[in-house]
């Protein structure tokens, strides 16, 4: 059986903690696989925030679409650990890029990878309900993981 490979870059210019809630344990008691998806949908706003964006803004009309996703477990998560999630942009193209994911946990003084995941994310028009070009300050401020003035 072929298995997901995500090549993950060398440097992570953004990372958060968020902690495992109960809700987020599945009946195999350990962090589901949705709860994963929730947690990355979490670090992505706060990612998206930090550099002063959001996934939707209501005022412009504009925002992101996720357009596929692909996520390697490598480890498990339970309810009461810390995890840190590192994103990173790349894999720019006209319209939208990839957000890459490393979700970590450190329990019993070592650092355990719970996943690697990425996300394709497009630009959309939500007045004109199309895609639309990546804005070039956009694409700066990803890159860099820093708000970059228009």
């Amino acid at each position: 059986m072929a298995r997901i490979k995500i090549d993950l870059p060398e440097t992570f210019p953004f990372s958060i903690q968020i902690p495992v809630r109960i809700q987020d344990v599945n009946y195999g008691n350990h962090v589901g696989n949705d709860a994963i998806l929730s947690i990355m949908h979490e670090a992505r706003i706060q990612f998206l925030s930090s550099i002063g964006y959001k996934e939707l803004d209501h005022e412009a009309g504009s925002g992101f679409i996720m357009a596929d996703v692909a996520v390697a477990y490598k480890g498990e998560g339970f309810h009461g650990d810390i995890f840190e999630v590192a994103i990173a942009a790349g894999e720019f193209n006209a319209f939208g890029f990839e957000l890459f994911y490393r979700i970590t946990t450190n329990r019993n003084a070592q650092t355990i990878t719970i996943a690697e995941a990425k996300t394709g994310m497009i630009c959309f028009d939500y007045k004109l309900r199309k895609i639309a070009k990546l804005p070039a300050h956009l694409k700066a401020s990803l890159e860099t993981g820093k708000q970059i003035p228009l």
